[in-house]
Parts: structure tokens; sequence; C-alpha cells
């Protein structure tokens, strides 16, 4: 029917007279057949699938084999987790305990095992924020250091003054334990002389008088709960101030002075002011006498003390001492200008204006420190000198 050669097939074909054979290149592959077909008036040989069959085969053979490896690895982590699980949550069977050799002759029998424990601790006590949050405010008045620990409760649009805190009652003055109080020196309080300290704060609020307030020598108490007044160190009356509303009992200071200052406690619409003083003076001086008596011939220690007098226009007399003790041992611009403003506390102008005039020679012109100084102190002579004359 056909023939091949040189990749060239020749094919009969059937015309209208005569049957004339032509030849025409095919290309040669392997093949997995021969297909004919017989049409009337062609026979046309052609090899079917010559490169799409065994392509197709192969990929699917691929396709398959992918498939396999997926669902084969999904399947071995499916059941490995399965397994994994199970051995967490089965029960491990305790080891069984050790038999215990029985007591010798004359020897008491062994105390049993306490039991094993879970490993949950027990009476914990949950940390949450307190409905009354402790706070603390302190201040340095002079030496002294003032101290006020306290919990703050809030009004939570209840009636405070009357209603939730009653006159004529001792009040905590705040909430939870006792409000304390702490001193590091003695305070006056109107007067009456207050050790160092730490003290209860209570407050005896009335309606048709002044307040009143307790410093309590028991700092132990759970608010009130045991309160005596015999323990009181001190009940002193206190003024009250109308206030804008404050929702959290708030302490705080004002008017604080190196001698003294108030301590304020404002809640709802009413502020409580304590008025306390510090005797800051006299705890200076007894510091500069403990330190004249270790370093009694330091010129410099000598100056301060005398200059601290007169700033504060205390004791001239002690203060001209020590600066005239200051200045035979060492002549400086400081101490010849803190004796002319001594001097001119003392309406004595004339001596004053001669020794400003003697420190404003002796100060160095390219001193930073002094040159900052010298316009007040030719203020100051001027002024002097128009008193003096």
């Amino acid at each position: 029917m056909y023939e091949q050669t040189n990749r060239m097939k020749t094919f009969p074909q059937k015309n209208y007279q005569k049957t004339e054979n032509f030849t025409f290149p095919v290309p040669v592959l392997p093949t997995f057949g021969i297909i004919v077909t017989d049409y009337p008036a062609v026979r046309l040989p052609c090899r079917l699938c010559y490169s799409f069959l065994p392509r197709f085969v192969f990929v699917l053979m691929l396709t398959a084999r992918s498939l396999a490896l997926r669902f084969g690895l999904l399947f071995a982590l499916t059941t490995g987790s399965t397994l994994a699980a199970r051995a967490q949550t089965a029960p491990v069977a305790a080891p069984a305990p050790a038999a215990t050799p029985p007591p010798l002759a004359g020897e008491a029998a062994p105390a049993p095992l306490p039991p094993p424990t879970t490993g949950v601790p027990t009476g914990i006590e949950l940390l949450l924020p307190q409905a009354s949050p402790r706070a603390l405010v302190a201040q340095a008045v002079g030496l002294t250091d003032v101290t006020v620990e306290y919990h703050s409760p809030s009004v939570r649009g209840r009636s405070v003054w009357g209603g939730l805190v009653p006159y004529d009652q001792v009040w905590r003055a705040g909430a939870n334990e006792n409000t304390l109080i702490r001193f590091s020196t003695p305070v006056l309080l109107h007067g009456q002389s207050v050790p160092a300290g730490q003290y209860s704060y209570y407050v005896i609020p009335h309606q048709d008088r002044d307040w009143e307030v307790a410093l309590n020598r028991v700092t132990t108490h759970w608010g009130t709960d045991g309160y005596d007044p015999q323990q009181d160190a001190i009940r002193v009356p206190v003024q009250t101030e109308p206030a804008q509303f404050q929702e959290s009992l708030l302490y705080w200071f004002s008017n604080v002075r190196p001698n003294g200052a108030h301590l304020n406690l404002t809640w709802e619409k009413r502020t409580v002011v304590l008025l306390f003083e510090v005797e800051v003076h006299k705890q200076v001086l007894a510091g500069v006498e403990q330190a004249l008596q270790q370093q009694p011939n330091n010129w410099e220690l000598l100056a301060q003390a005398a200059d601290y007098l007169v700033q504060n226009n205390l004791q001239p007399e002690r203060a001209l001492a020590w600066i005239n003790e200051s200045i035979r041992l060492q002549s400086e611009v400081s101490n010849n200008w803190i004796k002319a403003r001594l001097l001119a506390q003392q309406q004595d102008y004339g001596t004053a204006i001669v020794y400003a005039r003697k420190a404003i020679k002796m100060g160095d012109k390219d001193d930073e420190a002094f040159k900052s100084r010298l316009p007040n102190m030719r203020l100051s002579l001027t002024e002097w000198q128009a008193r003096a004359y």
C-alpha cells in the first residue's frame, strides 16, 4: 500500500483516467501502531498519537504519583497527631510505693509519708486595685520633713459631710487603715510643741463650731476601731474652707515657708486646713554651734553663720562676733560685705559704707561671680550714702 524511502512516503492516488503515485515528506517517529483509513477515493495510512499519547501517559503517571505522595504524607501526619494526643491524655500509672521494711525490735514504727501534693499553691491572694487607693505626700518645711500616708476614698455620688462622715464623731481622715503623719523634728501646733515621730491623724467634724484635729500615739488601728482619746498627743481646732468639688480625697501642702506651712485635706466641697510651725532657726543655730565646736578657726564657716543671722535679722550681737572673727582670720570680699550689711541693719550707715567700699575694692573685676554681684553692691552703697548724709 505504501513504501518508505529516505523518510519519504509514496501514496497511490486515483484520478478519473488513471492511478498515479506521488511522494511527500512525512516525519518518522516511534509510534504504537499504524492505523489505515480507507476512503472510497483515498486510502491514507497515518500514525496517530505518535507524540501525544506517550506524553499524556507520562503526565498522568506524574500526577498520580504526586497525589499519592500528598495523601500519604497527610495520612501520616494525621495519624501521628492522633497518637501523640492520646499519649498525652492517657493517665500515667503511678509507680507502686516501695515496701516499707518492718521495724526492728524495740524501734518505733516510722511515720507515714505525707500524701503527694498537686503542685498548685494554696492561700494565694489576688492583687486587685483598691477602691480607696493608697497615697503619700511629703514636704520639706525648713529642716523638717513632713509626710502624710493615707488611703483616698471617692465621693461616688454620696453625701459626705454629715452623711458618709457623721458630724461630732471621730473620723479616720481617709479610708482603710489609720491616716499617718510623720514629723522628722518637733513642730508647733497652735503654739503647743509636738515631739518628732509618727501619729495617727483623726478629724472630728462639727456642724455648728470649729472642727478638730487629733494626733494619736497609737498607729496600728484599723480606722477608728480601738480609738482611745487618752492616747491623743494633741487635739487642736482647725479651719475649714469651701472648695471646688474634689472626687477623691486629697492631702496637699500650701503656704510653705522656712518656718511653717499649711496641711490641707480636700474632699467633696470642703477643705480642712491645719497650720503648723517649725523652729527652723533654733535647729540651724544648734547645727552651727556644733559645727563651730569642731572647726572654730574656719573663717568661711563663721561667715556663713553670720550671713544666716543677717538674712533673717536675728541676734545681731552674735552675728557681729562671728563676722569679726571671720575677718580676723582672713579678710575677704564676702565677709567684709556681710559686715557692711549687718551694720546697715543696725542703721550704722557710716561704718557700713567703709566696709562696703573695702569689699568692692577687694573684688576681682575678672571674677564672674563678683561681677554678677557688683551692681547690687553699688546700689546698696548708694542707698546707704543717701541715708548717711
